[in-house]
């Protein structure tokens, strides 16, 4: 009687089993990933970065070489005002991750980046400033080398990776708030129409190409650094007395 019931069982589940396999299943179909076409902007849509207005940004220069010729990291972000397409992102990770970027506005408040495939997209406001974030996650010392519409940012010549840059400290984060006028202070980035653009102004830019903001990250030999992180055989000397709480 048990061994029957058993097999009465079995073939109840082999039935449903059989059933369930019928049964006609839900399709799920990938949205497809916008094409280069589809990304690319209208000519009303596209943008520049215009000359703003003056921001106190004090610098001053530096003695550091670089650990290799060749950046480690690059990335170009392509503006316009357009909704992109893609994965919504608050930063880019730029060399492995070690470094954050981000573009916000004159508030601090994060501009979303879009990401779709290896392309990365930022959409603008025209009139709205923004500034450049780099946020160093390392103990290493890099140097960033940053264009705005092709233009160095440290100098207003055509861009050139190997150009020098500004130099990004160990856990510090270096923000480049426009194109740098003096020691003492920068032109505001300002999205603007492209002919209003400083590219389309300037002697040493071209319009074409407007709405793209390059990156190049070098890794930087630090004497200072080194010096901080190496060996001691007294390390009780290296520092003067602390005073009382």
């Amino acid at each position: 009687m048990l061994q029957k019931r058993q097999k009465w069982v079995y073939t109840l589940l082999v039935a449903a089993l059989l059933t369930a396999c019928g049964a006609e299943q839900p399709s799920y179909q990938q949205s497809p990933a916008p094409t280069a076409a589809e990304q690319a902007p209208r000519t009303a849509e596209k943008l520049g970065t215009q000359w703003g207005d003056e921001v106190q940004s004090s610098v001053s220069k530096v003695d550091l070489r670089r650990v290799s010729r060749e950046p480690i990291s690059e990335n170009v972000l392509r503006y316009a005002a357009k909704n992109f397409q893609g994965r919504e992102l608050n930063a880019i990770a730029l060399a492995d991750g070690k470094i954050e970027f981000s573009v916000r506005n004159d508030r601090g408040a994060v501009l979303p980046l879009v990401r779709d495939g290896g392309n990365y997209y930022l959409r603008g406001t025209s009139g709205e400033a923004y500034r450049l974030v780099y946020r160093n996650t390392t103990a290493n010392t890099y140097e960033i080398v940053a264009s705005v519409d092709g233009l160095d940012v440290l100098n207003g010549s055509a861009a050139s990776r190997y150009h020098s840059g500004y130099v990004l400290r160990p856990h510090d984060t270096l923000t480049i708030e426009g194109f740098r006028k003096s020691s003492e202070a920068v032109a505001s980035f300002i999205f603007s129409a492209p002919n209003s653009a400083y590219a389309a102004n300037s002697d040493n830019g071209s319009v074409r190409n407007v709405g793209l903001i390059g990156t190049a990250v070098f890794e930087l030999y630090d004497p200072n650094a080194a010096a901080a992180n190496a060996p001691s055989a007294f390390p009780a000397d290296n520092a003067y007395a602390k005073p009382p709480k």
